[in-house]
């Protein structure tokens, strides 16, 4: 049963793969440089956040390629896992910094874009090695280095070092770290751990990331568990669920990452003076919606909009779709469940 687990899932994942070109009109106005109270956003982990890092990689987890990005500026494809834009978009344009916020290995990064934030997530990625390397994605430790270099690029853009520094205390560093492993590591059996030791484990790895980027001088961080994985319509189909119920398992292994994350960071704030926490609920958010759809006038949550292996032509309306595809929401999705995320983290990281 686990290799036929194993086997299926590597599918899935292939289905979602895709080659595409890069849009490289960033359509931010220029000139933008933070508010008062948040300088600049930079994300981490994966696909939830990821803006195209994943394009120039030698990987399966890509997806710009037409129909992804049908829904984005100009109808081209960024090697945003979506249909439009990604979440850490709507986090960037909430905090009035800029709608777009660009990827980190996109070539024709500009200099102008270094000051207010830029994405280091990476599609398929995970906080274990045993997630990310098997892909050929960057390693959440390995988006930390990259960081590391921008600062260096930064000071050198700035040529200040004061500058430079304001910039990275005062930015809201976003991350998405977590849905990967429980799937691609913990599901498929390459951990053999228990649930509970498992997520306790991606709970200290969590801890390490924050840690890693306060040394770098981040004191603002948001965040995210994981989204209800047994809602997503490709585990759905996996689990030969003819009623599309949500797979149980799946959300329970979530809900135990999601409840032991949500606590830790009273004591991180004890132990990393200065430092602001924000939770973001990603789990519940989306939840909502699959549960009373007609609400945020969704009227399909089982299934996606785009489902390569069974129905390659998408549907025509994506924003009728709480998923665009097998393993990800759509934009309206993350545009309905944007701004309360967005109040919060202004309340709690200013």
């Amino acid at each position: 049963m686990l290799l036929k687990n194993w086997l299926v899932f590597a599918f899935f994942l292939l289905a979602l793969a895709c080659v595409c070109f890069f849009f490289v009109g960033h359509a931010h106005p220029q000139g933008i440089s933070g508010n008062a109270n948040v300088s600049a956003l930079f994300a981490f982990g994966d696909s939830i956040l990821d803006t195209g890092n994943n394009n120039n990689l030698t990987t399966l987890s890509k997806c710009n390629y037409f129909p992804y990005g049908r829904n984005f500026v100009g109808g081209k494809a960024t090697g945003r896992f979506g249909n439009g834009r990604v979440f850490s978009d709507l986090i960037a344009e909430g905090l009035s910094l800029k709608p777009l916020l660009p990827a980190y290995h996109d070539p024709n990064l500009s200099n102008n874009d270094l000051p207010t934030g830029v994405c280091f997530a990476s599609g398929g990625s995970g906080l274990d090695e045993r997630t990310a390397k098997p892909q050929g994605v960057i390693w959440v430790p390995d988006q930390v280095k990259d960081f590391k270099e921008y600062v260096t690029k930064l000071n050198g853009v700035l040529g200040n070092q004061e500058k430079t520094n304001a910039i990275i205390s005062n930015a809201v560093y976003l991350t998405s770290a977590g849905n990967n492993d429980l799937v691609f590591t913990f599901w498929t059996g390459r951990s053999q751990s228990t649930t509970s030791a498992y997520t306790d484990l991606m709970v200290t790895w969590t801890e390490n990331l924050l840690k890693s980027l306060y040394d770098m001088g981040a004191r603002k961080f948001a965040v995210l568990g994981t989204v209800p994985l047994g809602c997503l319509p490709g585990i759905r189909k996996i689990d030969g669920d003819i009623s599309k119920l949500c797979s149980v398992p799946e959300n329970q292994w979530a809900d135990t990452f999601n409840k032991n994350l949500s606590v830790i960071f009273n004591t991180l704030e004890t132990k990393l003076p200065g430092a602001k926490f924000s939770y973001v609920d990603m789990y519940n958010s989306l939840l909502d919606l699959v549960n009373n759809p007609q609400a945020s006038g969704f009227t399909e949550v089982a299934d996606a909009c785009y489902m390569p292996t069974t129905s390659p032509i998408p549907c025509p309306d994506a924003s009728r779709y709480v998923f665009w595809d097998r393993a990800h929401p759509s934009e309206k999705a993350y545009q309905t469940i944007a701004p309360k995320i967005i109040e919060e983290l202004k309340d709690k990281l200013a």
